[in-house]
């Protein structure tokens, strides 16, 4: 039961209706189980959890341990209008507190209508478009020069003809890499090609080519206060990786 003031009768802590995306587990797997599990472990309040998938089969629309509700949402490339109308239609459904994606590829649109969102009482927390845009890959290595941290050397190519400058310059091995997800590392210009085409298919252009740099792989989640200072920092060593490189245990 409910109250007036949104606070679940039982408890008395406030309830709160959270969606939440990336609920795949896929060879590049998404954090949205993740992100519920630590959210349901959270004393503080209570929550109605909705799940928001791009496909049917994402493995956590199915756990209904942790998921109570889940809607099909309509693919990044389908634009703003078409996720603002669909979100509204399940916000009236669900009266949604909270909406957290959790996918790059999906982060500008988001962005692009979180006002819009916030009109109807649907809370985001989201970077701006400049600080989005000045992590994106692309400027990854200008963003290390700009701040002072170690970024493998890449280089930017839009024609799989200039791979072969690329590879003049950083050497072999490289990666080949999508300017949204997958990561692949080639020996040789044949594997550099193929790479390029096969990632160009998927995720558009441009392609990056980034110098190799062999050691142990870490994944690293920080937590800032918007003021510079980190609250919390957690590295999780990449024990086993899938074919793009992606940590899986």
């Amino acid at each position: 039961m409910k109250t007036e003031t949104g606070e679940s009768a039982n408890s008395g802590k406030r309830k709160i209706v959270i969606a939440v995306t990336a609920l795949n587990a896929i060879d590049s797997p998404g954090p949205g189980v993740a992100v519920i599990r630590a959210i349901r472990e959270c004393p503080d309040f209570d929550v109605r959890i909705i799940g928001l998938s791009y496909d049917a089969l994402e493995p956590g629309l199915y756990m209904h341990d942790i998921v109570d509700k889940t809607y099909q949402i309509p693919y990044p490339s389908a634009g703003t209008d078409s996720l603002m109308g669909r979100l509204l239609y399940i916000h009236e459904q669900e009266k949604l507190d909270v909406i957290i994606p959790n996918f790059d590829a999906e982060l500008f649109n988001f962005i692009k209508i979180r006002e819009k969102l916030m009109a109807f009482g649907i809370r985001t927390f989201l970077p701006d478009l400049e600080q989005f845009e000045s992590r994106d890959k692309i400027k990854l290595y200008e963003f290390g020069q700009n701040h002072g941290l170690l970024v493998p050397a890449d280089k930017v190519i839009y024609h799989a003809k200039d791979i072969k400058e690329a590879a003049d310059q950083l050497g072999y091995p490289m990666v080949v890499k999508g300017k949204f997800y997958d990561a692949i590392v080639v020996n040789s210009i044949e594997q550099a090609q193929k790479a390029f085409y096969k990632i160009q298919a998927k995720w558009g252009l441009p392609i990056i080519v980034q110098e190799f740099i062999n050691g142990t792989e870490f994944n690293v989640a920080a937590l800032g206060d918007g003021e510079g200072n980190a609250i919390s920092v957690i590295p999780m060593r990449k024990l086993y990786i899938t074919d793009k490189g992606k940590a899986w245990a």
